[in-house]
């Protein structure tokens, strides 16, 4: 049967007071724009509708005034539950003030958990989150006071604990896609993701609820490639076709071919970063790093990283995959952060949890934001900044190896270097190594169970995870180990009696000359390093 064709503001309308509505997206790419701001310009009008219940896994929203934000205004949200709160302060704001009930999961976990309340689940059953602030023993995920209902409980199969979340039970879908035919049938060619388009809408039709996509072009039946198809017209209502200013392919760029692998890849113009403090800290990473290995790269200071292996022309000998789907190619930053230019593949982004949350990625390149005296960490909450987790749980809790990166102090810190040492000319006024972190985003003893190797890289030091507290084993070559190291955390770790320098070579204007060994066939025709 032919789909109902719905204006923006007409979809609008099929959204009722207390609707629980699913929104598609990763920060900028692949949302519903359209839909969504004409939602939030019909309650600005009508005051409907209200008292919505949000579900999002990723974070949706450029920081102002998009995605989400357009769904933020006081008396229009009742509940919101998301992996990552730090693009749509309007939402925090509501949050912080208690006026809506709140949730951050880790984002991998809602990408599972809309798959299997769709199959009638009664929830995720999974260590994802253990030790952390989803542990109901730590919070189970509340935001704020008036967050009441637990929605996460332990268990415990076979001695083993587990954390089970119980399913959700949206009835509505807020989705894009870039084809639609009469009969709804929508495919994703112009998208740089497919995300957990699937599953959203296999779960609210299986609510007997209401699915809305967002296209770009409409064609007759038949005209479709049914191996692209990637939701069904059986589980779509509506379709919108949407003009080419709210249907941008991030929110960054219109559209960038190289995300959907067309085009020529032409050969990466290298630009050399300064040596600054997060280039040092990246080198320092880089020399990490594995041939062959499978990595994931977080934002902020591991992206730089990728700009190192660029420079030292080794990108190619391993493969940075994306959470929300993209394996190969090479990941974008900003607000187009999630795509890849000219990835190998792009797979759904809850099939990328199970990869990850089953030990996929072999070396994984995360923030440091706080850290204490026991190693956990915290990069989901700041005050009355909301953050959120994203995937920093999912990835931190089950990478073969971790490395967190960042400044050793947060604020205005100058440094001097290029000639092979390092110079802290004004540090930073805020600490991050500090005596308790304000939220346990990573949990050190969870790590310790599970013999993790983890390091902790700084532009000044290197400490590795140790049996108690972290364990400093190396620092920076010309910097003071009292005055610009010990005196700067609120805790004193162990220091190896191996304390060595950081390689000279990190802290020099040109390439370090990272290289892998070549292997060699052997007679069993087996591969060695030479």
């Amino acid at each position: 049967m032919k789909k109902k064709v719905l204006t923006a503001l007409q979809a609008a309308q099929l959204i009722n007071d207390g609707d629980r509505v699913v929104l598609g997206g990763f920060i900028g790419a692949v949302v519903p724009e359209a839909i969504e701001k004409a939602v939030g310009e019909r309650y600005l009008e009508t005051g409907h509708p209200n008292k919505l219940e949000l579900f999002f896994t990723a974070g949706q929203g450029n920081g102002v005034d998009k995605a989400t934000n357009h769904l933020s205004h006081p008396g229009m949200v009742s509940k919101a539950c998301g992996g990552h709160w730090g693009l749509i302060p309007k939402l925090q704001q509501l949050a912080n003030s208690d006026q809506i009930q709140g949730y951050n999961f880790p984002q991998g976990v809602i990408a599972q958990l809309l798959r299997d309340s769709a199959a009638g689940k009664p929830g995720t059953l999974s260590h994802v989150g253990l030790g952390t602030f989803v542990d109901p023993r730590l919070g189970g995920g509340k935001i704020n006071q008036v967050t009441t209902e637990d929605r996460v409980s332990v268990m415990s199969i076979d001695g083993e604990e587990y954390l089970f979340y119980k399913r959700i039970n949206p009835n509505v879908a807020l989705l894009r896609g870039t084809t639609a035919d009469e009969h709804g049938n929508v495919t994703m060619e112009d998208e740089c993701l497919f995300l957990e388009n699937l599953a959203a809408a296999q779960l609210v039709t299986n609510m007997g609820g209401t699915v809305i996509v967002q296209v770009k072009h409409m064609v007759k039946c038949g005209e479709l490639d049914p191996q692209q198809v990637r939701i069904p017209g059986i589980f779509v209502d509506a379709i919108v076709i949407a003009n080419e200013e709210d249907h941008m392919q991030t929110f960054a760029e219109a559209m960038n071919p190289a995300y959907c692998g067309r085009g020529v890849v032409a050969d990466k113009s290298v630009l050399v970063r300064p040596l600054d403090a997060k280039k040092i800290i990246a080198r320092r990473a880089a020399l990490e790093l594995k041939q062959g290995a499978i990595l994931n790269y977080g934002i902020g200071v591991p992206e730089v990283i990728a700009q190192v292996t660029d420079e030292e022309g080794i990108t190619d000998q391993m493969i940075a995959t994306v959470e929300p789907g993209a394996i190969g190619g090479t990941p974008a930053g900003g607000l187009s952060f999630g795509a890849s230019a000219f990835p190998e593949a792009v797979i759904t982004q809850d099939q990328m949890f199970d990869f990850y949350d089953g030990g996929g990625i072999d070396q994984a390149f995360l923030g440091l934001a706080e850290c204490d005296q026991h190693g956990n960490l915290n990069v989901s909450k700041f005050g009355s900044k909301i953050a959120g987790c994203g995937g920093f749980i999912n990835i931190t809790q089950n990478a073969k190896q971790v490395f967190f990166c960042g400044t050793f102090t947060a604020g205005k810190l100058e440094i001097e270097t290029g000639d092979g040492t390092l110079s802290i000319v004004n540090d930073g006024h805020i600490q991050k190594l500090i005596g308790e972190v304000q939220q346990i985003t990573f949990s050190a003893d969870v790590a310790r169970r599970n013999g993790k190797p983890v390091l902790y890289i700084t532009e000044r030091a290197v400490f590795k995870l140790g049996a108690d507290t972290l364990e400093l084993i190396e620092i920076a070559p010309g910097v003071d180990l009292e005055k610009d190291i010990l005196s700067k955390m609120s805790f004193k770790p162990i220091i190896s009696h191996e304390l060595k320098l950081m390689d000279s070579r990190i802290f020099h204007e040109k390439p370090m000359g990272l290289t892998f060994p070549e292997k060699v066939e052997t007679k069993q025709g087996e591969s060695e390093a030479a």
